[in-house]
């Protein structure tokens, strides 16, 4: 639901009163992730605030042209300074320092040239972190910020939180909410935020308005994806008219590609399986794939998108991806019949929206077969889903308990051609292939 009047009022009173502001996206940010903390940080700053914003992996590289980039830390000075301060009132001076170490104790004496230093002169100080305020954005739940999260557990329980999001899934941490389901992006609630507040809306640069449009752009798919609504395409106009490079964000997003990018989407193109009866389409990218192709993982960023495009008629796209660090990582999409959500949280503790959702398998053994498992999951997931939707009439005629007669066995879709085949050539020049949608599962299964 949209933000009201008392979360946008707590939320302006806790910037106001912190100092030290820390800015986190998820892991694997993607441009909404990014834009919405770079955003955080200039306009935090530009209210005087000491703002730390974090990358909490390897910066993207393909995002380097969104303002502020430079900016980014992958990690925070954990050390500890402890500090002693001598107050040298009443025209004392320091002649001589120097310290001592015995029997497990520091000795630090001041040797004064004239005057005296008397104890309550003496002051003590911590220069650790010290963080005010933590702001989180676009990320559903705490965890999903990956290592970094990991690793500085004790100041996340220590420093308030202030949760900023637009996902559905989002698990309501933090001492302070602003999560907006109806906004297509992190951005888009972060303008509507900012709009708000007086004191916010003056500072909206045309840097900030390109970091905000970013987000807004790429979260819909360029307004494509059922997400869009009237207020992301007025949004999107205001934004523009506050100096928003639009040309610059397509230009970078989407016409900018290494050929590492190009090769690794020519092969998960390649693979595209689809079982017609369960209205499902995958692809997949090994580890191994993206060795070959000296490509990273994130650079399958937008061949879902081609999925869905490519084969449009289908209730879920999924795309799985090996990572580096091990695990895979599944992102979907889904028509209106199917909420990819709510499968994705019970069958595999992950989330989004409804119709745009992902999760993670951490562990497996083989690949390919962890695949299989998560698509015939996926299957009875839909079926159950759908039986649910349609709920107990009383004039329905009663399902009868006999299983459902088996259906044909099918092919066995056929294998990627070998290496240094001419895919977009064949792809141009082949004709429907009359074994596609054949049921993978099910004749992997017998």
């Amino acid at each position: 639901m949209p933000l009201n009047n008392d979360q946008i009022s707590a939320a302006t009173s806790a910037i106001k009163g912190a100092q030290r502001i820390l800015v986190v996206p998820h892991a694997n940010v993607d441009p909404d992730g990014l834009g919405s903390a770079l955003a955080c940080q200039m306009v935090f700053t530009q209210m005087g605030k000491d703002v730390t914003v974090i990358c909490p992996d390897t910066k993207p590289e393909n995002l380097n042209f969104l303002p502020g980039f430079e900016k980014l830390q992958e990690g925070i000075e954990t050390s500890q300074n402890f500090v002693i301060t001598v107050n040298l009132e009443g025209g004392v001076e320091v002649d001589k320092l120097r310290y001592t170490v015995e029997d497990g104790k520091v000795n630090i004496i001041v040797m004064p040239k004239a005057g005296r230093i008397n104890p309550q002169n003496v002051s003590f100080g911590d220069t650790g972190p010290g963080f005010d305020l933590i702001v989180a954005v676009d990320t559903a739940d705490l965890p999903l910020m990956g290592q970094f999260y990991t690793d500085n557990i004790d100041l996340y329980t220590s420093v308030p939180i202030l949760n900023i999001d637009h996902h559905i899934s989002n698990t309501n941490y933090g001492q302070l909410q602003m999560i907006d389901t109806t906004a297509a992006s992190a951005t888009e609630v972060l303008y509507d935020w900012f709009m708000h507040e007086q004191s916010f809306k003056d500072k909206i640069t045309p840097d900030i308005a390109t970091l905000l449009l970013t987000g807004l752009i790429t979260d819909t798919r360029s307004f494509q994806n059922p997400n869009t609504t009237p207020r992301s395409l007025e949004v999107a106009a205001e934004l523009l008219e506050r100096g928003a490079r639009q040309q610059e964000i397509v230009q970078h997003i989407y016409k900018t590609k290494p050929l590492s990018t190009l090769k690794i989407w020519g092969r998960a193109l390649n693979r595209i399986q689809m079982d017609t009866s369960a209205g499902i389409v995958w692809s997949t990218v090994s580890k191994e794939d993206l060795a070959e192709m000296e490509a990273a993982s994130k650079e399958t960023s937008g061949i879902l998108d081609e999925l869905i495009s490519t084969i449009p008629n289908a209730d879920i796209h999924i795309l799985f991806t090996e990572m580096e660090e091990g695990g895979l990582k599944a992102s979907m999409r889904s028509s209106a019949s199917v909420d990819v959500s709510s499968l994705a949280g019970k069958l595999f503790g992950g989330g989004g929206h409804p119709r745009a959702a992902g999760f993670r398998i951490k562990e497996f053994d083989n690949f390919d077969l962890a695949v299989i498992d998560a698509v015939q999951k996926l299957k009875v997931g839909m079926q159950e889903q759908n039986l649910s939707a349609q709920g107990p009439v009383e004039s329905q005629a009663k399902i009868p308990e006999k299983p459902e007669p088996p259906k044909p066995p099918m092919q066995q879709v056929a294998k990627p051609p070998v290496r240094g085949t001419d895919v977009i050539g064949e792809i141009g020049e082949s004709k429907p292939d009359k074994n596609s949608g054949t049921d993978v599962i099910g004749e992997l299964a017998e």
